[in-house]
């Protein structure tokens, strides 16, 4: 549905000269550019008890955050706000087709679609983020900059849950028309000041912090209670500084740490699982009455067509041509013979899994088992 342009440049140049090193606009990046939702729908899931959504205003340089969901958006006005939703691409399947252009980086490496809209003079303030995101321009006009990194620069908040840059010289300057985009690499400033009312659409990446993967692999530990190697000093000297911890008590614990996250046995394992969990709430609504096997082949012998769940995390992970397969799916680890590579592919890198392919799953019982029972958990559905 959305194809983009990147005008003389090819994907392997924008990855080699721009990926992660420094940011692009794309002047229309998407032709004829339609919005996929209007401000009305955005401002409906914004009502909604299990969507993420925030709105930002300030006036007269006081800074005011509130988070959704929210009753009306009448009490503020017609300038000053923007409303942004988390995880658009969950709920609304035509805005979800947004990402599909930016998929020549890996899936587990994209985060979600964020939606926002502002009033005239709407915006977040100067701010810098950790990760990638394209900016969409959809419907409207706004105003930005975006600078390089830049070490000197200082984070502050002007509320407790806003944080902000201070100034910060722009190497991008520019008004913002629909289709247009822009990337932004991590850790560069930028700010977005709509100049009329106006919708963006941001495609952001996961860029998981040391920390974080750290955690999720101690949990991981923990839930299948893997202890790992324990410490060990045979060929110790003795020493009569027994207060203090020495160089070589040191090196071997960092050997005992890199040798648990260097096992190639379980680090997969962990890490399809930890990449794969939802962030965000799930649309999962599971039939009710489940469908039997036989159901579910007599419907994609009849030319039916499935699609995915929106925001539905999965990637897959094979060691050799002729080792099993590890599928990860909302967090759940599938084991699938070698042979099942094409099975794994349709229900990562489709979306959509058209009448033909459907056929796929038909073919033998354990496919039909197992597409059975992913249509059964809500993850995947007949499409209308």
């Amino acid at each position: 549905m959305y194809q983009l342009n990147l005008g003389e440049l090819s994907l392997a140049d924008f990855m080699q000269q721009y990926w992660q090193k420094q940011p692009l606009l794309i002047k229309q990046g998407f032709k004829n550019f339609q919005d996929p939702l209007s401000a009305d729908e955005l401002a409906g899931l914004a009502l909604e008890d299990d969507v993420e959504s925030r709105l930002v205003e300030c006036r007269d340089g006081n800074w005011q955050l509130e988070t959704g969901p929210f009753e009306d958006f009448n009490r503020y006005g017609d300038k000053d706000w923007t409303i942004l939703v988390q995880a658009v691409d969950h709920w609304h399947p035509p805005a979800a087709e947004l990402i599909e252009p930016f998929r020549f980086i890996p899936n587990w490496r994209i985060d979600d679609l964020m939606v926002s809209f502002s009033t005239p003079g709407g915006g977040v303030g100067p701010h810098l983020d950790q990760y990638d995101v394209f900016i969409i321009q959809g419907e409207g006009k706004r105003h930005w900059r975006v600078g390089m990194p830049d070490a000197s620069l200082k984070q502050f908040c002007p509320h407790p849950r806003l944080l902000q840059v201070t100034p910060f010289t722009a190497c991008i300057d520019v008004i913002m028309e629909p289709g247009d985009i822009l990337y932004i690499p991590p850790g560069c400033p930028h700010e977005g000041i709509s100049l009329e009312n106006s919708l963006n659409y941001s495609v952001g990446f996961r860029a998981p912090a040391q920390k974080d993967l750290l955690t999720g692999l101690a949990d991981y530990l923990l839930d299948n209670d893997i202890s790992g190697k324990r410490f060990s000093d045979p060929d110790r000297n003795l020493t009569a500084n027994i207060g203090a911890i020495s160089e070589q008590d040191l090196d071997q614990v960092q050997q005992l740490l890199v040798q648990l996250v260097s096992d190639r046995d379980t680090l997969p394992l962990w890490f399809g699982q930890y990449i794969t969990q939802a962030k965000h709430e799930l649309d999962q609504q599971e039939p009710d009455p489940h469908y039997q096997a036989e159901e579910i082949a007599e419907y994609l012998e009849e030319g039916s067509v499935l699609a995915r769940l929106g925001g539905l995390r999965c990637c897959y992970y094979q060691a050799t041509d002729n080792s099993d397969i590890q599928l990860f799916i909302n967090g759940n680890n599938i084991v699938l013979p070698a042979e099942e590579l094409t099975t794994t592919q349709l229900l990562c890198d489709s979306k959509r899994i058209d009448q033909q392919q459907c056929l796929h799953f038909t073919a033998r019982e354990e496919r039909l088992l197992l597409i059975t029972d992913l249509i059964n958990q809500g993850l995947w559905y007949f499409e209308e």
